[in-house]
């Protein structure tokens, strides 16, 4: 069995995994946007600024979790972080205040 069979035995094993869509700010003010199926662990490895941190939440300080939305399965989290990623700051604030689900 090669290393991936393994992976796909593991994944239809665990059954269907819910993503969630998370923005964080950062202590400089700026908002990372990312795909996790736990929010709470993926904060506190981002906070925590170790490896298992983003490249990019390691050199900027996570001070808090915005927004977080449920998004189904995993095609369906990277498609609406791609979406709010494209948006501008201004924009990702309004998002953020809304607290309205952002729509694909």
């Amino acid at each position: 069995m090669t290393v991936a069979d393994e992976a796909n035995n593991d994944e239809r094993g665990r059954g269907a995994q819910t993503y969630s869509v998370y923005i964080v700010r950062c202590e400089d003010g700026s908002l990372y946007t990312g795909i996790t199926t736990d929010v709470e662990r993926r904060l506190a490895e981002h906070m925590g600024q170790g490896s298992k941190a983003a490249r990019y939440t390691r050199t900027h300080k996570v001070v808090k979790l915005e927004a977080a939305w449920p998004a189904g399965d995993r095609a369906a989290a990277c498609a609406l972080e791609c979406r709010i990623k494209r948006l501008s700051h201004a924009q990702k604030e309004e998002l953020i205040s809304s607290n309205e689900p952002p729509v694909l």
